[in-house]
């Protein structure tokens, strides 16, 4: 049986009582480099992103859940990205926003649970994240789950003034 629910967190769709927390995110400066963002999001976009957020994953190819704490309390977001049911392939990424919260076992278990949904429910044959090169723990923690490193994109993200490798990771469903 799959389940969204672990032992410390569960995984749940956005709802519209999420606005602030995603308000909280999209506008982090200091997530940017990793989320790809440039320009701050106003509410009212984000509204309208909240509006649509019900969609289904193979209309818009994408999937956005809120990690919640046993308390129900918002603690991150994990999202799919580049579904190709084609090819049965997706990219995923997560950020926990409270770095107090971070290294306590949320991510790995966010991870585990959005894996076997996808491979499980979805029937994906693989799944990928890409994390740049210098986030040692996010390296650590998707090799510790059974991904693998594949390649390197060379000056990849460019951040300011520089620009950093991305390690390409990769987990196959056997």
């Amino acid at each position: 049986m799959v389940t969204l629910k672990g032992e410390q967190i569960y995984l749940r769709a956005l709802e519209q009582r999420d606005l602030d927390f995603l308000y909280e995110i999209e506008n982090n400066t200091s997530v940017w480099e990793v989320s790809g963002t440039v320009t701050p999001y106003s509410k009212d976009v984000l509204q309208l992103y909240l509006d649509s957020a019900h969609r289904d994953i193979y209309d818009v190819k994408q999937l956005r859940l809120v990690i919640c704490s046993k308390d129900h309390k918002a603690v991150g977001l994990i999202d799919v990205f580049d579904f190709e049911p084609n090819h049965n392939r997706a990219g995923i990424g997560i950020i926990v926003l409270d770095e107090g919260q971070r290294n306590r076992g949320i991510g790995s278990e966010a991870i585990t649970l959005l894996c076997n949904y996808l491979f499980n429910v979805l029937g994906l044959k693989q799944i990928y994240a890409n994390i740049l090169e210098e986030n040692a723990p996010s390296l650590h923690l998707f090799k510790k789950l059974g991904f693998q490193e594949i390649g390197v994109k060379k000056d990849w993200v460019r951040f300011k003034d520089t620009y950093k490798n991305e390690v390409l990771l990769q987990k196959i469903n056997n």
